[in-house]
This record gives C-alpha cells, structure tokens and sequence, in this order.
C-alpha cells in the first residue's frame, strides 16, 4: 500500500473518530483531549531533548504528566478560569522549585521549554472542550476543524494545482501563497454554508452565515500559522517527524498542528461573536 493511500486511511479514520468523540462530549471528550494532550507534550518534550530518556531531565516530564493531569481535572470538574489560570501558576512555580533547589542541575532554557511545553499542545488543545461546552457548542466546534483540516485539505489542493509563489521557502519549500489563500478561502466558504445549514438551529436574527464565514477565515490564518509553526520547531531540532503513531501522518504534533492553534482562537472568536 502507498503512503498516498495509508495517508487517506489514516486521516478519514481520523475524521470518524474526531466525529464520535465531539458528538458526545463530555467526560469521553475530555478524556480524548486528555490523552491526546499527554502524548503531544511527550512529543515536544522528546524533541527539545526532555524526556525520561535523560536523568537531568526526567523529572521536569514526570511534573509536566501531573501539571497536565491537574489542568484537566479542574477543567472537567470546575471549569472556572481562575482557577485553571491558578494550576498553571502552580506548574511555572513548581518547575521553579526544582530549577532553584536542583541548582546547577537544570538550565533556565529547560525549564521554560518545559512549562512551553505544557502550554502549547495540553493547554491550546483543551479549547476544543471549552468550546464545546459553550451555549450551542455542540455546533460551534466544528468551526475549529473547519478552519483547520479544511484550510489544509484546500491550500493542498490549491498549491499542487497552481502553487508559484513560495510562502517561506526556508521554512517550508511546498507551501505557497496561491495555497495559503486557496485554503482560507475553503475555510471561509465551508464556514458559511455551514452557518446557512445550522442557523436555524441555533439564533434567530444573527447572520451566522456571515460570522461563521468570519471565523473560518480568521481560524484559516492561525491554522497555518500553527502548522508553519511546529514545523519550524523540528527544523530547530533536526527531526522529521514528531512521532509515528499516526500511519502517514507522524505524530499528534503532526496531524493536530492547526487544531492546536486554530482551537483557542474558535473559542476566543465564539466567546466575542457569538451571542447565543
């Protein structure tokens, strides 16, 4: 089998389970992004040279488990942003604890791409949950894979058709601009037909079609951003891939790239947008 069609598989099986899990919600889904969230921090910590593998840096992973553990049990069974504000406050300052008191055993450099660590994947990736327990968020989180694998599916389509001009030919040779703007506009496009199909669901007098189009489109941008983004940090690392969970596709950090950025823009946007 090509990896053309393990590629396919892969993310349609994917798609099937992201579908399952975000229909029901709940304890499952937290539980989903949950373990996700654990193996994309394993991932990033392994590609900044943190991981158990190394006894300086073994317990900088092991707090980053129970700092992620924690955030996740406030979330499910809290859900107040101070508080979720507060164990991430406690993480910086138990990574600190250990720097202080280990010293000179760690590097500040560890210990910030440590908490980095913890807040990129595990905390970005929580969004999808908050969004989902948003009023009507059954709905409105769909808009964060629409404005992820969507613009990716589009910019990839576009870019092989008609893809010139290179977008950051240091960082990324295959991505041009004709696809970064084929992709925000399948995003923007999908996005409002999406808002056509659900409105009457959801409000009676508000132009979804034009606000979820809006947000498509701006969810679009951060995508690609967040791809570009953990692409630059294994260029930094000199790895390829994250990881080969995935068959064609690598690790979390791989496939969920624009999800990671894309997750708490669509929350940010449903919260200021969205008056449901």
């Amino acid at each position: 089998m090509t990896n053309f069609w393990i590629r396919l598989i892969s993310g349609l099986a994917l798609v099937v389970a992201a579908l399952a899990v975000i229909l029901y919600g709940g304890y499952l889904l937290a539980g989903v992004l949950f373990v996700i969230s654990l193996i994309a921090y394993h991932e990033l910590m392994r590609a900044c040279g943190l991981t158990l593998g190394g006894k300086a840096t073994g317990r900088l992973e092991v707090l980053g488990f129970v700092a992620v553990a924690g955030y996740y049990a406030v979330m499910v069974w809290s859900g107040d942003g101070m508080l979720l504000m507060l164990t991430l406050v406690l993480a910086l300052v138990a990574l600190m604890f250990i720097y202080v008191f280990m010293y000179p055993k760690y590097h500040a450099r560890q210990i910030m791409e440590a908490f980095f660590c913890i807040v990129y994947a595990p905390v970005m990736l929580s969004c999808i949950y908050l969004t989902r327990t948003l009023n009507y968020g059954s709905y409105i989180v769909w808009l964060i894979f629409i404005s992820s694998w969507i613009c990716d599916t589009c910019a990839y389509c576009v870019g092989m058709l008609i893809g010139k001009h290179k977008m950051v030919p240091r960082l990324s040779p295959k991505k041009s601009i004709e696809g970064a703007v084929g992709g925000i506009a399948g995003a923007v496009i999908v996005g409002a037909l999406y808002g056509y199909f659900v409105q009457s669901r959801l409000a009676g007098e508000q132009k979804l079609v034009v606000i979820f189009a809006l947000i498509g489109g701006v969810g679009a941008v951060i995508a690609q951003v967040g791809d570009l983004a953990a692409s630059a940090i294994k260029r930094n690392h000199d790895i390829k891939d994250y990881g080969k969970l995935i068959p064609g596709h690598g690790g979390i950090m791989d496939r969920f790239d624009s999800v990671i950025f894309t997750a708490p823009m669509i929350f940010l946007l449903a919260v200021l947008m969205i008056r449901l």
